[in-house]
């Protein structure tokens, strides 16, 4: 067991540790704001990357490569002279030593002590009490998620290319997706739109356009955080696009040829599909319920931290929980709240460094909100402001690019979407043949902040 150093000069000594879990949103901007403070930064993650989750659908659908959507950490913090990166997974919190029991990857434990801990963990797939589901339906919060559903979805193509038996070929043409929220409604309309022009005139025994996009959820409407305006907009969209939807059906069973839906009226139904994704229900992480247990701190449904207005766990002033572990007045789970919590937590920090005592309390400033279905079709909403269709879709282009970390990152997802969307071009389709890597469970830890 070793006690970190950062191996900073004598100099530093005196100033406070501070330590972040996670490199997601809530963590870089965190660390970003305490860039020019009189503290020691120690970011600590279980990869070594900073991920834009927003886009890991078109990572999965050949659009965009890893790269563009993964930023190397230590690139990211090379000019913040205070900061440093650790590699390790968080496994247990000393908060009477203020200290993180922290693994690396070779298997040694190491201590982080901290003056102030800020956690950005992130969450993970919920299957709603049935992990058994994960073996069948991956679901899609990591790199490694999108690369395994980039490898079901354009194996599935060639496996109906080379079937011989028509209801074995109906199979791998038929997608069917669980949750009707902004990731499953994006990745339905991608996957129509892959099927009916990317991919429409590569096969010689199959008709890609015949390909099945099935989308499941136990609401009313897709994207019905959106509004009813919006959400109907978005219904039509992907009506359009050929994408069949299955409201008010509750997923009650996954395996290997498919899943069991029931409807309202207590009918269930079998639907037969060589590729089911689930894109519904988060929850929070193991580490969080550590967290509680160390500290007795409250948590929700799903499990995340329960804060105080200055985003602080009760009775640890020094411990903050951001993005989306924490809960608060209800915020959603998205980037633009994760980036603004963990901005607003590292200034609270960087203040007290400073000589400032009071703080005030985390106001949420809504932005706006944007998913996109196809080609020219994208919902938004911002404050009073609600756009669809092509003026959607402009305000999609321009929220993603704006928040892209890195001006490489920016300028290649520029290129990219230049050739995509107007020469149906795909470049990043490469997957190996062979078994899917193992699908995240909600048993796995995961220190990535969305």
């Amino acid at each position: 067991m070793n006690e970190h150093s950062n191996g900073h000069s004598d100099e530093h000594g005196a100033q406070p540790r501070v330590v972040i879990i996670g490199g997601g949103f809530a963590g870089l901007f965190a660390a970003r704001a305490l860039r020019n403070a009189p503290v020691r930064v120690t970011v600590v993650d279980r990869v070594a990357h900073h991920l834009f989750q927003p886009l890991l659908y078109q990572c999965a659908t050949g659009i965009m490569s890893e790269g563009q959507i993964a930023a190397p950490l230590r690139d990211l913090f090379k000019r913040h002279r205070n900061v440093e990166f650790v590699m390790a997974e968080v496994r247990d919190f000393d908060t009477a030593g203020r200290r993180v029991l922290a693994r690396r990857e070779g298997g040694e434990d190491v201590f982080l002590p901290y003056d102030h801990l800020i956690v950005a963990g992130g969450v993970h797939q919920s299957y709603f009490g049935h992990d058994e589901f994960a073996q069948w339906a991956p679901g899609m919060k990591t790199l490694s998620d999108a690369l395994a559903i980039r490898r079901k979805v354009f194996g599935a193509f060639e496996l109906a290319e080379s079937a011989t038996d028509p209801a074995e070929r109906r199979r791998w043409l038929t997608f069917a997706l669980v949750g009707a929220g902004p990731t499953g409604v994006e990745l339905a309309g991608q996957l129509r739109e892959l099927a009916t022009h990317t991919l429409r005139a590569e096969y010689r025994s199959i008709d890609p356009e015949d390909a099945r996009v099935l989308l499941f959820d136990g609401g009313d409407a897709p994207l019905a955080m959106f509004g009813p305006k919006l959400s109907a907009k978005a219904a039509s969209s992907l009506h359009a696009l050929g994408v069949e939807l299955h409201m008010g059906s509750l997923v009650t069973q996954v395996d290997d040829h498919g899943l069991l839906a029931r409807d309202r009226d207590g009918r269930s139904g079998r639907y037969d599909a060589g590729t089911v994704l689930w894109t519904a229900g988060v929850q929070a992480p193991a580490m969080a319920g550590t967290l509680a247990k160390a500290t007795g701190a409250e948590s929700d449904k799903a499990g995340r931290i329960k804060v105080l207005p200055d985003l602080t766990v009760p009775g640890h002033p020094e411990i903050s929980v951001v993005g989306d572990m924490m809960s608060l007045d209800k915020l959603p789970g998205v980037a633009e709240v994760a980036m603004q919590a963990g901005r607003y937590a590292g200034l609270r920090i960087k203040g007290l460094a400073e000589g400032r005592t009071e703080a005030k309390a985390f106001r949420y400033r809504d932005l706006g909100s944007a998913a996109y279905i196809s080609r020219g079709r994208a919902v938004l909403s911002a404050g009073p402001l609600q756009l669809s269709g092509l003026l959607g879709w402009f305000g999609w282009l321009f929220i993603h690019i704006a928040f892209l970390t890195g001006y490489r990152n920016r300028l290649g997802a520029i290129l990219t979407w230049s050739y995509a969307f107007t020469r149906d071009i795909r470049r990043e389709r490469a997957f190996e043949a062979g078994s899917s890597a193992r699908p995240r469970t909600v048993k796995d830890e995961t220190v990535k902040d969305e």
